[in-house]
């Protein structure tokens, strides 16, 4: 299984692999300035118990799920504890070994390469700003589909302002000053990805809010 070498984070000092370990926060900025943080990322949230926000989201779907860039594992562990299949897939070693000491399943690699249980996922999960993974949103979103099962859904954490859409190369740095390779991101709200929908073969089934955090379900139209 090949794993991009452009990927969130990684590369560089691996101020996200460090991070993760530290509990420390993240600054993700577009490499054409530098200077500018776009987003400051909280990454002992990823290291804590799913919260309210989370909780909401999951109360929303069924399993089998499959959480897209799991990270340390919380969605994972909070699927399951809810009665579901759930797997995490992430590109990262440092995330990986974090996420197998909550037990459950996990493997390294791309969601661009082979998965295992292509088109038979009820749930696909795209939080955390994970919809920016390669930086090209519709094709991910097209790939995320043919994971799917028939009646499957894709649930997908959205930017805040329904306008926005952004595609640009990143760039991840701690809070000591480290940094990584760039990598191609993407941010993307409600309305902007509406008018995508149609030619990827899916519908919006719900959309909500909860604690400053938007997200959505897309289902498949045929």
């Amino acid at each position: 299984m090949s794993i991009a070498t452009t990927t969130f984070g990684a590369g560089g000092a691996e101020p996200y692999a460090n991070a993760l370990r530290a509990g420390e926060l993240l600054y993700l900025s577009d490499t054409r300035a530098r200077s500018t943080t776009r987003v400051t990322m909280d990454v002992s949230r990823w290291n804590a118990d799913a919260d309210a926000a989370d909780l909401s989201l999951l109360s929303r779907v069924t399993g089998p799920v499959l959480d897209i860039g799991c990270g340390p594992g919380r969605m994972v562990r909070a699927a399951m504890d809810l009665g579901m299949h759930a797997v995490g897939i992430d590109v990262s070693a440092a995330a990986l070994e974090m996420a197998s000491s909550l037990g459950g399943s996990f493997f390294r690699g791309s969601v661009f390469d082979r998965v295992p249980g292509e088109g038979m996922w009820q749930t696909t999960l795209l939080v955390d700003g994970n919809v920016g993974i390669g930086g090209d949103i519709p094709n991910l979103l097209a790939r995320c589909r043919e994971l799917l099962a028939a009646t499957g859904e894709i649930v997908i954490e959205l930017n805040a302002d329904p306008d926005h859409e952004e595609h640009y190369f990143a760039e991840v740095a701690d809070s000591h000053g480290n940094r990584s390779d760039s990598f191609p991101w993407a941010e993307i709200g409600l309305d902007r990805l509406s008018l995508m929908l149609d030619r990827l073969g899916l519908q919006l089934v719900q959309f909500w809010e909860l604690d400053g955090r938007a997200f959505c379900r897309l289902a498949k139209t045929r």
